[in-house]
Parts: structure tokens; C-alpha cells; sequence
């Protein structure tokens, strides 16, 4: 079957997340739904370099979609952009190798967790950040982030009913900025835990609140219990900014065939 990269863009209000689910409006159904349609109706499938939960946005994510019937790129790039709903676009087709897979590829995920911090609401942004309109101390809540970085047991920062094997994951760089009137909390890493970066905002805004000690990471990190961290924050102030997909796997990357863990928001 040929296989195509498509890199995504999604605003993830009114999915039930990335994962085809029975009943439910999802992005990889509405993707599939649209393929199929611009390949006459051929069988078409699509996987992506990780999931997301309901309510996660994604300015960047890659995927790899095999289809039946072969189409040149321009034209199924038009077909997508003409079928798939609104709040989905596809930013690019390409022709990929037949063994492409994105999440085997994957060399990092760049989330961000978004802050509205002013006291007025905005309209423009409801369902695009979260609104927050309390003083919080960027300043405590950088010190907290840097505990996170390197590789570390996050059982404390993973979701009851999580799939994966185990619970260490390594995240490159984490970062908490003022961006004009809101705080953007920014983490690098190749995988996530389920709700792993949430619960990592969560934490960090009770730090920024001064509910927590600037060393509550720290502390949750070493505990390895869920009771131990703060909050899970709610979906929609979550952004997937980047998926950095390389030229083949990487070492020790998972074969496509098995089924990939709760990860990702």
C-alpha cells in the first residue's frame, strides 16, 4: 500500500483525542474518513508519532498514512484540505518510504501548556489556553521546572489506568515563560506518560501560587505516588507545538505491530 507523511495541525475541542473511538468524533477517524474518500472509497489508515487526549490542540504532529489506491500528492493534499472538518489541516503531504513509521521515528515531542493569566477572560482564546486570572510567580515555577529535566521515574506525574510498561521517561528541557499576558509552560522530550505534562502543569501552577514549595517536583519525583503531585490541569490549555520525526528508527524504538502506551497529554 503507498505510504504518505502527512504532517497535521488540530484544534482539539469536539474530538475525543487523536484515537479512533467507537461512537466518538476523533482525529485519526476524521483523517481515515477523508482518505478513504478521496481514494474512492479505498481502505486507508493513519498512525501518528504519539496520541492525545480530548481537548489537546496540536500546532504540529506527523503521521504516516497508508492508503489502497495510490494518489500524486497535490492531489490528495487538495482532496484532504477539501473533506476534513474545520477545526483539522493537513500542512503537508509527502511520499514516505514503505517501513515509515512516526512513532518509532520520533526524536522529540514539544509541548506547551498555556496560561491566561490577565483577570478579563478572552473571547478569542476560550477553549485555547487556560484562564487563570490569579497572580502566579513565573520566576518559582522555572526553578520547580528544572527538577524535571533528565531521566527520571515519573510514576507521580502518570494518570490512574495509564498503559505503559513503566514509567521512565527522560524530558530534554522544561521551561516556564511570561509571553505578554500569559505563562507558557514548555517541555521537551521523546515520549510522554498519559496526562504526564497536565500533571506537570498542575504541580507548577500551585508552585506559582505558593501552595507548593519551589522543590514539589523534586519531592513528587523521589515519592513516586500520584498523591504526591499537584492537580491534572485541563486539556485545553495543552498545545503539541512539534513532533521532530527523523530519517529512520531510532535505537530501540518499538516495532509498529504492538500497541503504543498512553502517552502524549
Amino acid at each position: 500500500m503507498p505510504v504518505y507523511r502527512l504532517d497535521l495541525a488540530w484544534r482539539g475541542d469536539g474530538f475525543a483525542g487523536w484515537q479512533v473511538q467507537p461512537g466518538q468524533p476523533t482525529v485519526q477517524g476524521a483523517i481515515e474518513q477523508a482518505l478513504s474518500r478521496v481514494c474512492g472509497g479505498a481502505p486507508a489508515s493513519v498512525r501518528a508519532a504519539g496520541r492525545t487526549d480530548a481537548g489537546v490542540h496540536a500546532a504540529h504532529q506527523v503521521a504516516a498514512a497508508e492508503v489502497a489506491v495510490a494518489r500524486p500528492v497535490e492531489a490528495l493534499h487538495r482532496g484532504l484540505l477539501a473533506l476534513l472538518p474545520p477545526a483539522v489541516s493537513v500542512l503537508d503531504v509527502q511520499v514516505a518510504p514503505e517501513d515509515f513509521d512516526p512513532r518509532a521515528w520520533s526524536l522529540e515531542k514539544h509541548y506547551r501548556y498555556r496560561i491566561l493569566t490577565r483577570r478579563p477572560r478572552c473571547p478569542f482564546r476560550d477553549g485555547l489556553v487556560l484562564h487563570h486570572p490569579h497572580r502566579i510567580d513565573v520566576e518559582r515555577m522555572a526553578r520547580a521546572a528544572q527538577d524535571a529535566v533528565g531521566r527520571h521515574d515519573f510514576s507521580a506525574f502518570r494518570a490512574v489506568g495509564c498503559g505503559a510498561a513503566h514509567a521512565v521517561r527522560t524530558i530534554v528541557a522544561a521551561q516556564v515563560s511570561a509571553a505578554g499576558d500569559e505563562v507558557h509552560i514548555d517541555v521537551h522530550g521523546n515520549g510522554f506518560l498519559r496526562h504526564q505534562v497536565r500533571i506537570l502543569a498542575g504541580t507548577l501552577l500551585e508552585v506559582g501560587e505558593g501552595r507548593r514549595g519551589v522543590d514539589a517536583v523534586q519531592q513528587a519525583i523521589h515519592a513516586r505516588d500520584r498523591a504526591a503531585a499537584g492537580p491534572t490541569a485541563p486539556a485545553h490549555g495543552l498545545w503539541l507545538m512539534r513532533a521532530a520525526v527523523g530519517a529512520g528508527p531510532r535505537a530501540g524504538a518499538r516495532p509498529r505491530t504492538d500497541e503504543p502506551p498512553d502517552d502524549d497529554g
